[in-house]
């Protein structure tokens, strides 16, 4: 890669996604590695930044990153956590909070003609989150900014590019958050912000072509955004030495197998239907856990995919269209100390008998950043603006055990629920929906008679990345007559309710 690289050293932190996310919206190409894995090319590297962390530099199981190839020897950008590490071991004093610093607050304080700050005037609003606080600076600390609770809300190193910052500016209650990073990266760092959609482009169709030569490539494609886009991008590399494949996993939408496969007609790619729905269902039976039931997807698929592969000719490489929010989710983070929240069946490599190598073109980049890669790659707005669906499908929205029954009403209501998002209007203002069938009965009364039948969970959130998301106030006019909808054209439903959970703490999908 020929762009300048921000380094990224995770501690933890449930927003480091965000920074990465935040820098490449300036055109700057950042990677987010473990605090104690620094990569051995640091050199490559223009900048570095420090992310937060939930441990405290005073605890016993506090941090310690090796800054030694690090500190002087380039730009240093230290968020929380590490602006606290570098306050607590470096000759200052980090101690706990005695008021509450979390959420909204206004920058009451700036240095004057600080670079750092250049077009940010006080009473900024900024974003707070920690239990302790830095009460004394570093040595050779300078102030730069405070705000009402906060004193030493900001500040730098004297004699080194070393800034330091107890608010989160990658959030997006920071309002100013963005232009503290461009200051820091293009002003005091002196990064060219020039990854582009154009170049990612242009840089992975060479390294597709570089590593795959000219093998064959097998990839599945399941209709939505990021398959569509890493098979055009494939495409454009090896042309018809790519096959692609669409399962039907027995979990997908309402008549989606046949309106995905003339979706792809015309574009130009060798698309091959598989009807594997009776395969995924008896994997299912009896399995009611979450992770089970998606270790069983996720196995059913390379199943599937195993035997497609061996009717093709000497096809060596298997491709999937694996984005970063699905690695972070599965391996906390390229290995690093935050949570897994939970596996993705493309993620994580593949059993021995699969004699197949993985390519995944998508992997460092987040649902937005795949958008605006297909757009410049000319693929058809509508398919770009099509909500994400999990790879499961429909097995992660039947809560419990699933049976083809189950999978009946789930499509049923969901088809309900999408169209009529569409004809009103909402579809577009909605970053993913979907319906939940939930393992509980509810008593009703339909025609004077008692019922007891399922309750079903409607859910619609907006978001960029699917790393954070809130849901959609849908008027109470479109709820009420989607409800009634459901009831009285969906046999087996009598209850629905709206799902107005924020992830965090709840995720998008419900298992």
């Amino acid at each position: 890669m020929q762009h300048d690289k921000v380094l990224i050293l995770d501690f933890g932190s449930q927003y480091t996604q965000l920074i990465a996310r935040r820098v490449r919206e300036l055109n700057i190409y950042s990677e987010i590695h473990p605090f104690n894995k620094i990569p051995t090319d640091i050199e490559s590297y223009k900048a570095v930044i420090l992310s937060g962390s939930p441990n405290s530099v005073r605890g016993e199981d506090a941090l310690h990153p090796e800054l030694k190839d690090i500190r002087t020897k380039k730009p240093l950008l230290a968020v929380c956590y590490g602006a606290q590490y570098l306050a607590h071991f470096s000759g200052g004093e980090v101690a706990p909070s005695s008021t509450r610093e979390y959420g909204r607050a206004n920058l009451s304080y700036i240095k004057d003609n600080e670079v750092f700050f250049e077009n940010i005037s006080e009473g900024s609003q900024v974003w707070m989150s920690h239990s302790d606080t830095i009460k004394s600076l570093p040595t050779n600390g300078v102030l730069i900014a405070s705000t009402t609770d906060v004193a030493n809300a900001a500040y730098k190193i004297e004699g080194e590019e070393t800034y330091a910052i107890q608010f989160h500016p990658e959030v997006y209650h920071s309002t100013d958050g963005k232009q503290i990073l461009e200051n820091f990266l293009v002003k005091i760092a002196g990064l060219k912000q020039d990854w582009t959609p154009d170049s990612f482009v242009e840089e992975t169709v060479e390294a597709i072509q570089a590593k795959v030569g000219n093998d064959k490539v097998v990839l599945g494609l399941s209709g939505g955004v990021d398959s569509t886009v890493a098979a055009v991008l494939l495409h454009k590399a090896i042309g018809e030495n790519l096959y692609c494949i669409f399962v039907n996993n027995g979990l997908l939408r309402k008549n989606e197998f046949e309106s995905v496969l003339k979706q792809y007609e015309g574009m130009g790619l060798n698309v091959k239907g598989v009807d594997a729905s009776e395969r995924f269902l008896k994997a299912l039976v009896g399995l009611e856990d979450p992770e089970k039931k998606r270790k069983a997807i996720g196995n059913s698929f390379i199943e599937v995919f195993d035997d497609e592969a061996h009717k093709l000719t000497d096809v060596k490489w298997l491709a999937q269209g694996t984005i970063y929010p699905d690695v972070i989710e599965s391996v906390s983070a390229t290995g690093g100390p935050s949570a897994t929240i939970k596996s993705h069946h493309n993620v994580g490599g593949l059993p021995d008998f699969m004699k197949l190598k993985i390519v995944e073109p998508l992997r460092a980049i987040f649902k937005d950043e795949v958008r605006r890669v297909g757009a410049t790659l000319g693929i058809d707005p509508e398919l770009l603006g099509r909500h994400p669906f999990p790879g499961p499908g429909l097995g992660i929205r039947i809560l419990g055990d699933i049976t083809a029954e189950k999978v009946r009403i789930l499509q049923e209501v969901d088809a309900i629920f999408i169209n009529g998002l569409k004809e009103w209007g909402l579809y577009d203002k909605v970053w993913q929906a979907g319906a939940m069938l939930l393992p509980v009965n509810s008593v009703g009364v339909m025609g004077d008679e008692r019922t007891y039948e399922k309750c079903v969970a409607l859910r619609a959130v907006e978001s960029t990345d699917g790393m954070t998301a809130d849901w959609v106030n849908l008027p109470y006019e479109f709820l009420q007559k989607t409800s009634n909808d459901i009831i009285n054209k969906v046999k087996g439903v009598n209850r629905v309710v709206y799902d107005i959970s924020s992830k965090p703490p709840a995720t998008i999908e419900w298992e």
